[in-house]
């Protein structure tokens, strides 16, 4: 973690480097940035949480589609 001294000279540097007038406007485009970002962070999360709950679930509804797949085709062939 940064110290008093040196968030200091990272302020400094910023407004050297951007001016007065960017460092708002840059600041929010910064939040909203992170804010999209964990927005898409949280809903990939419920998308492997669904997958995770599903997969164990479908992988009996895709054995049983199987099995029935198998005994259709195999009728057919006959």
């Amino acid at each position: 973690m940064p110290g008093g001294q040196e968030l200091i000279v990272v302020l400094l540097l910023a407004v050297l480097l951007f001016g007065a007038n960017k460092i708002p406007k840059l600041a929010r485009s910064t939040g909203e940035a992170m804010g999209e970002f964990q927005k898409g962070r949280e809903e990939v999360e419920q998308e492997l949480e669904e997958m995770r709950e599903g997969g164990s679930e479908g992988s009996e509804e895709t054995s049983t589609e199987t099995a029935t797949e198998t005994e259709t085709s195999g009728s057919t062939n006959n």
